[in-house]
């Protein structure tokens, strides 16, 4: 197995050996190349030393691993980011298809970030993937995020306020866009539930995850028909029927 050379940039010594030692005890393929405690001092490390990943903290004293990122010429090696807990880049994380960590790290963990790294997502997809993950943040909550979504070829980015709905299959996930072909994903449904709840879907079925902001009519029934901007039609579940109704009011798009 090819070995993987990392650097870790974190601004607390003690992050730094316990990622070490983790490393040390459960990644033979992993081999730190070096690690870095200051802005500059990881700035010129990584220019010098090509790594194909770093483990980069998200603060580092008065700057940021995001900070660090930008000032690079180009970044042509992957990420995964380590961070006390904080929602927003959390899920900006998330959206832009990017790797994290949670402090204290754990070793199950750190072995599926590993895991993820070792598929190998095409490099031409690296700088983008970062430049939407930087738009993700500047937005904070907003319908404007952007979400990437892996497919065969490599990542495709997307508005999330383009995506009409989402449609279970087994552990795949067809996408329904307003401006492409559908997209076919390996991640479950559920998956993508929690994701996209906060920003206007919502599960009308366990086979169906809709945007409410595309949803052009809905026919009575004892569960219901949706009619989407897509012209599909979907059934709403008897059980989701009240919360469902409940939704389009609060959005206004239902009479009392």
């Amino acid at each position: 197995m090819e070995t993987l050379k990392t650097i870790i940039v974190d601004d607390e010594k003690h992050c730094i050996d316990r990622l070490e030692n983790l490393l040390l005890a459960h990644r033979s393929d992993v081999e730190v190349i070096g690690s870095y405690q200051s802005y500059a001092s990881a700035l010129e490390a990584i220019t010098a030393l090509h790594p194909d990943f770093i483990f980069l903290d998200v603060q580092l004293g008065d700057k940021t691993g995001f900070e660090l990122l930008k000032s690079l010429k180009s970044i042509d090696f992957d990420v995964v980011f380590t961070t006390a807990f904080d929602k927003y880049a959390v899920e900006a994380f998330r959206f832009s298809a990017t790797d994290y960590l949670l402090k204290p790290i754990l070793a199950d963990d750190l072995e599926k970030s590993i895991g993820k790294l070792q598929e190998k997502v095409l490099t031409k997809d690296l700088s983008k993937k970062f430049d939407i993950l930087f738009h993700n943040l500047q937005q904070g909550k907003n319908s404007a995020k952007k979400i990437g979504i892996p497919t065969a070829e490599g990542l495709t980015f997307i508005q999330v306020a383009d995506i009409v709905r989402c449609e279970s299959d087994i552990n795949y996930t067809r996408i329904v866009n307003t401006y492409g072909s559908p997209l076919t994903v390996a991640r479950t449904l559920k998956q993508f539930e929690e994701l996209l709840m906060d920003y206007n879907f919502f599960r009308v079925h366990k086979s169906h995850l809709i945007n409410l902001s595309h949803v052009s009519k809905y026919n009575k029934g004892k569960g219901g028909v949706v009619a989407m901007s897509d012209g599909s039609e979907i059934e709403v579940s008897t059980r989701r029927k009240d919360l469902f109704l409940k939704r389009l009011r609060q959005m206004q798009m239902l009479l009392p």
